[in-house]
């Protein structure tokens, strides 16, 4: 390969997830391939490649660069420039050493990913020297950001340091030509991590191919083994296996809230589980995240894996461990977080063995350090569009593009539930993983651990903080303490207003829009709980237009969690005398939780004690849940809903869409905000069930009914504001059935709806609004001219 004077010479940046994903050796195969001469290197955010040969080569080099990168890298742009060509040239394509990691910061780091197939074929071949070694991975896989503790991404700044490369791996590393080429976790079993078993009670040691054999042989036997993963542990027990599952309910204090399941390919999904093409390529992706299936009519797993439910958690193997494990065992495996209930997922070793040793029996170690904290990602798809329940592993940090640039750099804190923390920076934002309820020590810890982590590695020096408006958060508290000590500018964010904005920003929205948020609740400025939104939502400020009629919550968190309450809230708040359909709920509840119990939920409305007003839409779902008799003590958080959804689905085919027999509701108000009066809708829907009408019929009308009110409303807002755009969001959107049932009404009357998809519509996805509308609130973005 030699450049001759008359060649044609290129300069290319190409920026996005092109750092630490095996860009450089495939940028240089690619070049080799089409005999061109220069280099590649990587610069601030992005990869340089200078190229000199025939134009029609440097175009084809182009466009198999554009249409088939590398498995991890994901391209936003591809800027080229023509340059003058040089007359001494080297006469072959090389790899350059990158600018200093004290130049600059990453605009990417590169989210973890399953194990590629050409490590699994490696894996499961006798003569290759990686034969069955738990740790295999190369430039197209494995751990990334969850070992990574500082720049540079070299191995020295990963959890990988302790382990020197032999002989045979550093060759490897330093070949272009390998796909093992500057792969930092590159190891073999002479030289990387390995696996010990300990039992939980005697602390007796098992190594290596020992130690998988004996996890196996307590799988069999219905044993509950806590196994080492990327971002964390799983506990995992055989999912046809109902003691062992009723036993890992017990000891993980769990007796509801649904289970994953790890199955080992596709076909064994399809046996348990109904599965769309889009689902599968979620299933199959290098993310590799729990996806909501449903389960096949004759599914032979135990209910005991998801109570209540018409779908399982299903994911497939995702590390090499994993892929052991499940092709030597060949049945489906129970893998849920490795915790007690609502606290964070074990990463260290001792950890593990100390806050796990009431539930598991043993543990299935190895020595390579967890740095960074990561839940499995949660995937569902609706329809054909996929939707985020949580966004962890595989996923972020990924940033999301935003439809302006920010002159100035924002962190927003998040929620107080499902929290996770966002950066904005330029044009990108950085969404944390999920990091959960921030009800525990242990929680708010990882909070601020994954906080500074972002702050370190990307370089963060956030001039605006965000947060919720609540005055007893955790994050609402850390947001005062940080803003006084850094010297920030402090906003505080609706609740509302930044599920709205989050859905926005998703979807490029930056004009006005209707947004509709429903969920559990979330402060509102008047002091009581909000829920059932109707916004006029701009970046900057909102309209409360209208909003469900607000009833009393009960027993404040308890109404929560005793969804009963929330039933007779609706018959004593809205009429004090015991008149209508819902008296006879009263009265059933008397006899189920007694006398007393259904006069002090009376008396706590009557008297507001304990007792705030809330207009969510979360609680409505709950009190006709009651209503019907299917949950009325909730274990988890939207039990009581989620197991209303499953029952309609079983009825959805019964009803027409645009049926003028729709459960009453009124729409009150001669100025704004308007008030959706709701009653109606459980006196109807209960009277037709106390007359024989089946639960999942009844719990199918409902849904339509929600879906009409948001409709009617919406239809009603266009008229004062000529908006067509319709946001949702929120945790009830996550409710495949009511989405679907909206998307499809909206649709006929002529609205654009969206809905979040990257994001979850659960507060997971709040600190992404948060941040916009600070910075939006303090004039600091840039919209791209129109």
């Amino acid at each position: 390969m030699h450049a001759i004077a008359t060649d044609t010479r290129v300069r290319i940046a190409v920026s996005g997830v092109v750092q630490g994903v095996g860009f450089r050796p495939f940028v240089y195969n690619l070049a080799a391939t089409h005999c061109l001469v220069g280099y590649v290197r990587n610069i601030e955010g992005a990869v340089e490649i200078e190229l000199q040969g025939p134009l029609a080569a440097i175009d084809a080099f182009v466009e198999q660069l554009t249409l088939e990168p590398p498995p991890l890298a994901h391209i936003e742009s591809i800027a080229t420039e023509s340059i003058a060509p040089l007359d001494e040239w080297e006469s072959h394509f090389e790899i350059r050493q990158s600018a200093a990691a004290s130049v600059f910061q990453p605009k990417f780091l590169p989210a973890d990913a399953a194990t590629c197939q050409e490590c699994l074929s490696e894996l499961f071949d006798r003569n290759n020297r990686r034969f069955r070694y738990p740790f295999i991975n190369c430039t197209n896989c494995g751990p990334r950001f969850t070992i990574i503790s500082s720049l540079p991404y070299d191995r020295p700044s990963t959890t990988m340091a302790p382990f020197s490369m032999c002989v045979p791996c550093q060759t490897e590393y330093r070949d272009p030509a390998n796909r093992r080429f500057h792969a930092q976790p590159n190891a073999c079993s002479k030289c990387g991590p390995s696996l010990t078993y300990i039992d939980a009670t005697e602390r007796s040691e098992l190594r290596e191919e020992s130690a998988l054999a004996f996890t196996l042989e307590q799988l069999g036997r219905g044993r509950i083994v806590a196994i080492k993963g990327l971002g964390g542990f799983h506990l995992m027990c055989d999912a046809t296996d109902k003691v062992a599952l009723q036993r890992l309910r017990k000891r993980k204090r769990r007796t509801q809230k649904p289970f994953a399941v790890m199955m080992s390919n596709l076909q064994m999904v399809r046996k348990y589980c109904h599965c769309s093409e889009e689902e599968e390529r979620e299933l199959t992706s290098t993310s590799r995240p729990i996806v909501l299936l449903r389960k096949q009519d004759q599914c032979a797993l135990p209910d005991d894996i998801s109570p209540g439910l018409d779908c399982l958690g299903v994911m497939l193997p995702y590390t090499p461990v994993h892929h052991l494990l499940i092709s030597d065992y060949n049945s489906p495996l129970v893998a849920t977080s490795a915790n007690l209930s609502e606290e964070p997922i074990a990463i260290d070793n001792e950890e593990a063995m100390q806050r796990l040793t009431e539930i598991a029996d043993g543990f299935l170690l190895h020595d390579r350090a967890i740095y960074s904290r990561y839940d499995d990602s949660v995937i569902r798809i609706i329809d054909t569009s996929k939707t985020t329940l949580r966004r962890a592993r595989g996923i972020a940090p990924l940033p999301i593009k935003l439809p302006f640039k920010a002159r100035a750099q924002a962190l927003a804190c998040g929620a107080h539930l499902k929290n996770t923390i966002c950066f904005v920076h330029n044009d990108q934002a950085y969404v944390s993983q999920h990091i959960g309820d921030l009800e525990n020590i242990e929680t708010s810890e990882h909070f601020e651990r994954t906080l500074n982590t972002y702050k370190s590695l990307f370089g963060f020096t956030p001039a605006f903080i965000a947060h919720d408006c609540h005055p007893d958060y955790v994050t609402t508290a850390f947001a005062h303490d940080l803003a006084a000590r850094d010297k920030l500018l402090r906003f505080e964010v609706q609740h509302h207003h930044a599920h709205i904005v989050s859905c926005m920003i998703e979807h490029g929205l930056t004009q006005p829009v209707i947004g509709v948020a429903f969920d559990g609740l979330g402060y509102g400025l008047d002091g009581t709980l909000w829920g059932g939104e109707f916004l006029l939502a701009s970046l900057s400020e909102y309209q409360r237009l209208a909003h469900l009629e607000p009833v009393h919550l009960p027993g404040s968190s308890l109404g929560i969690k005793q969804p009963w309450r929330m039933a007779l809230s609706y018959l004593y708040t809205s009429s004090p005398a015991n008149t209508g359909s819902l008296a006879n709920f009263a009265a059933e509840m008397a006899d189920l939780k007694g006398k007393t119990a259904v006069e002090l939920v009376k008396q706590q409305i009557h008297k507001r004690l304990n007792s705030p007003l809330t207009s969510s839409c979360g609680r409505l779902f709950d009190a006709m849940s009651a209503l019907l008799g299917i949950c009325h003590e909730a274990e988890y958080e939207g039990q009581a809903a989620i197991e209303l959804e499953t029952l309609a689905n079983q009825a959805t085919g019964l009803i027409d869409l645009e049926s003028k027999s729709v459960y009453p509701f009124e729409i009150a108000g001669d100025g704004w905000p308007l008030v959706i009066k709701t009653r109606a809708i459980l006196e109807a829907a209960y009277h037709e069930y106390l007359e024989g009408a089946p639960a999942n019929l009844v719990a199918a009308k409902f849904h339509h009914a929600v879906a009409h009110v948001i409709h009617a409303v919406c239809v009603q807002l266009r008229e004062l504001t000529g908006i067509q755009k319709v946001c949702v969001s929120g945790g009830v959107f996550q409710n495949a059935l009511l989405l679907r049932l909206s998307r499809r009404l909206l649709a006929i009357a002529g609205f654009q709806l969206f809905f979040p998809q990257q994001l979850p519509a659960n507060d997971g996805g709040l600190s992404l609004g948060q941040a916009v509308i600070a910075l939006a609130k303090a004039e600091a973005i840039t919209l791209p001219a129109s």
